[in-house]
This record gives structure tokens, C-alpha cells and sequence, in this order.
């Protein structure tokens, strides 16, 4: 399958909601440390056997460690950038006129960014200065800024099914569930005795959620009863920085870590794992699978490479 060679090292890899053959790609300098970012913008070609094709790539002066797509304009797409800037991105406009907006409240690096699924008028940013902000595409300030974590917040997703409803993955050990009707978060899920880099809802409960570790392990959680995870998953050597449910088939997730490999996991049986791809070269950090596609996978890591594939298959076969 194809594979796409960025300049800077990548951090971060999403499909598009709206077109199968399109994904767009958060990269950073001297693996993110300091110097500037690239946001790409990838259109796969119909024939595997034919290059990954560059739609469109968006300098910044800082490095971009987290992308997401609007999930109402098909052309717009978000940038976690390490200046503490969101900036908004629209395909549709000549590159002169972009970013379409830049919004810079966070005092930190910000580290994620999440497009809300359900209401698609609304986006999550986290970030190093410990908070999570509310922002909508017409409101030159964010709607509102929740503060309860004690230290950095790696990720903020929102639920795939309640739209007034995300979770928050912090360096302080903690995942927080909010719902931004209420004044403070919800739950406080003491998770793992290390910092927990990212977290995922699952796309068929609405309850069960993952956290990914610096402990090496994903965890399984069901909220309504968190005293115990569901299940633990071990199998990567080192931290775990990304974890991903499947759009398609309920018990199916995906992580990648600093092993530089990506594992799917099957976190309903006994042996969890299902398959391990060793295609990196160098600390996998974004991995995604595909809404539209079922079994699509895409991955980036600070190899400087983008690899998608089908599920079973070899990332790297020609």
C-alpha cells in the first residue's frame, strides 16, 4: 500500500469524514522540540499501486501536533499548533487566505483537537497549560474553558453519541468525563498510575471508553461502574500515545506507541491482540482508521512517513 514521505516528523493522521481517498497529516520540526509545522492535506489514488497525491500543505512557524476535520464543512480542518494557536484551515480557498482563523487563548502547546461528531458546530482543544477549551467557528473567543486537571491534558474527545458530553486524558494520571451543561466534570476516573497520553469513546457504547498509558497498557472502562477496567491491554514495550475504536466493528481498537508499532486489539476476548505492524522506523504517535472505508488504516510517526493500508495486510507491500 501506499506510503507518503513528509519533511518534518509526524505527529498526527485523520480521514476525512466526507471522502474515503482523503486524509490530512500534523507534522513538527525536529520532533516537535522547536521549528516550524506542516499541516498536509493527502488524496489517495484509486490504484494502490500509484503514489499518495498532495492535495494541499499549510506552513506554520510552530509545529502542528494534533489535526481534525470539520464535520460540517468538507474543506475545513483544525490544527493543534505548539505556539498555543487553533487554526482553521479551509481547502476551498487559495492558500493566501489561510488560515481562515487563528485562535490563541491557550498559554501552552496545545495537543489536541476534536471536532464535535454529533452537533458538527462545535471543537475541543487541550493542552499543556493543564485546561480544555470550547470553541465554535464564528466566535472570535472560546465558549468556555474547563480547568480541573493538575497537569497537562494530552487529549479532549467528544462522545460519539451525547453531544454535550467528552473526555479529557491528562499527564495527571486522570481521565475526567464533562458535560458542558454542568459547572465541573462529571467523573473522575484515577485510570493509571502514570500519565495517560490519550483516550477514545467507543463508537457502539456510549459508556465504554479507553486510556492509553505510559504504563505500556491501554485500558477498557465502562463509566458506569469504573472501580474496574473491563479489560487491560498489554502488549506494547513502551508508553502508548494514541488509542482508537473502530468505526465498524464494536470490540476492534487500535493503538500505536513509542515501541514504534501499531496494534489492533479485540478487547472483548482473552488474547486480546490481533495483529502487530512493525512498519515504522521510529516512535509511532497518530494512528486512525477510516469511517468510510471499513478496515482502512493510516498511521505517521517521527519516521517522517505516512503509511495507510488494509487491516491484514502488509503496510509496506508495494
Amino acid at each position: 500500500m501506499p506510503v507518503f514521505k513528509t519533511p518534518f516528523n509526524g505527529y498526527s493522521v485523520k480521514f476525512s469524514p466526507f471522502y474515503e481517498n482523503r486524509l490530512a497529516v500534523a507534522t513538527a520540526q525536529n520532533f516537535g522540540i522547536l521549528g516550524n509545522g506542516r499541516l498536509h492535506v493527502l488524496d489517495l489514488s484509486a490504484d494502490p499501486s500509484l503514489p499518495i497525491g498532495e492535495l494541499a500543505a499549510y506552513d506554520t512557524a510552530d509545529g502542528i501536533y494534533d489535526v481534525s476535520w470539520s464535520e460540517s464543512h468538507d474543506s475545513i480542518v483544525i490544527a493543534a499548533v505548539a505556539d498555543g494557536s487553533v487554526k482553521l484551515y479551509d481547502l476551498a480557498l487559495p492558500p493566501t487566505s489561510n488560515p481562515i482563523r487563528s485562535f490563541q487563548e491557550h498559554t501552552r502547546e496545545v495537543h489536541s483537537a476534536d471536532y464535535n461528531p454529533v452537533r458538527r458546530d462545535s471543537f475541543l482543544s487541550s493542552s499543556w497549560d493543564d485546561t480544555v477549551k470550547l470553541w465554535t467557528l464564528d466566535r472570535p473567543t472560546s465558549v468556555r474553558t474547563f480547568k480541573e486537571h493538575a497537569y497537562c491534558v494530552y487529549s479532549a474527545v467528544w462522545n460519539p453519541r451525547h453531544a454535550d458530553v467528552f473526555a479529557s486524558a491528562s499527564g495527571d494520571c486522570t481521565l475526567r468525563v464533562w458535560d458542558v451543561r454542568e459547572p465541573g466534570s462529571t467523573m473522575i476516573l484515577p485510570g493509571h498510575e502514570f500519565e495517560i497520553l490519550a483516550c477514545d469513546w467507543n463508537k457502539y457504547d456510549e459508556c465504554v471508553i479507553a486510556t492509553a498509558s505510559v504504563d505500556k497498557s491501554v485500558k477498557v472502562w465502562d463509566v458506569r461502574n469504573y472501580r474496574v477496567p473491563l479489560s487491560v491491554l498489554n502488549g506494547h514495550g513502551y508508553a502508548v500515545r494514541k488509542v482508537k475504536f473502530s468505526p465498524h466493528v464494536r470490540n476492534l481498537m487500535v493503538s500505536c506507541s513509542y515501541d514504534m508499532t501499531v496494534c489492533v486489539w479485540d478487547f472483548m476476548v482473552e488474547d486480546a491482540l490481533v495483529s502487530r505492524y512493525d512498519h515504522h522506523t521510529e516512535f509511532a504517535v497518530g494512528v486512525d482508521m477510516s469511517v468510510l472505508v471499513e478496515g482502512l488504516m493510516a498511521s505517521t510517526g517521527w519516521d517522517e512517513l505516512v503509511y495507510v493500508w488494509q487491516h491484514g495486510t502488509d503496510p509496506r507491500a508495494p
